[in-house]
């Protein structure tokens, strides 16, 4: 545990996000939490361009993921 220098008391633990997934999701203002589609990164050139166009976009996480990702992003 950490003391305070000053006065000797417990300081506070603070809660942080965990920056993976922060950099991998994003929250809408309605709440809602988005990922990226996989499958996009390498071997695009046998791709379509339209499968390729449909990677990039982002979409909504799954209900049973929600929980989870809310609880390591700190956001409630």
């Amino acid at each position: 545990m950490k003391f305070c220098i000053i006065d000797g008391t417990m300081a506070k633990v603070k809660m942080k996000t965990n920056r993976s997934v922060a950099k991998r999701f994003k929250i809408t203002a309605g709440g809602k939490i988005m990922r990226r589609k996989g499958g996009g990164a390498h071997y695009n050139t046998k791709k379509p361009t339209k499968r390729k166009k449909r990677l990039n976009k982002w979409v909504v996480v799954n209900k049973g993921w929600e929980d989870k990702i809310r609880g390591l992003l700190k956001v409630f």
